[in-house]
């Protein structure tokens, strides 16, 4: 029993002390540009270089964030996209510009809160 707990936290522990930088999704129920962007980013976002340094949480957004995490104000609009690097917000999208602007909207973001983050954008 205390071999299989200390594999597991040897093993889950690197993954948590490298996700420093997150990129919150703020949706809710019936959000068409959340559906778009879903079908058009969704399942490519965690392979490119900007999901790989920023994983995804998506939250609800008539209710809190994710614990531990501080928000500049409140979340008005469906989608919100915010990144945040240890807890804090860094910067946010709010709605869904289209693919194009996405991609290059979210880049620009990463390279202000972490100017290391190479291949974003």
């Amino acid at each position: 029993m205390l071999r299989t707990l200390l594999i597991l936290v040897l093993t889950w522990l690197p993954i948590q002390l490298s996700a420093e930088t997150l990129l919150l999704m703020a949706e809710e129920d019936g959000c068409m540009w959340c559906a778009r962007w879903n079908a058009e980013i969704s399942e490519i976002y965690p392979k490119t270089p900007e999901g790989r340094a920023a994983p995804l949480v998506r939250f609800d957004m008539h209710g809190a964030p994710p614990d531990g995490i501080s928000l500049v104000s409140k979340v008005r609009f469906s989608p919100t996209f915010i990144l945040v690097r240890d807890g804090i917000e860094s910067g946010r999208i709010e709605g869904y510009p289209g693919e194009d602007f996405f991609w290059g909207l979210l880049g620009m973001m990463l390279e202000r809160s972490d100017p290391s983050i190479k291949g974003a954008g």
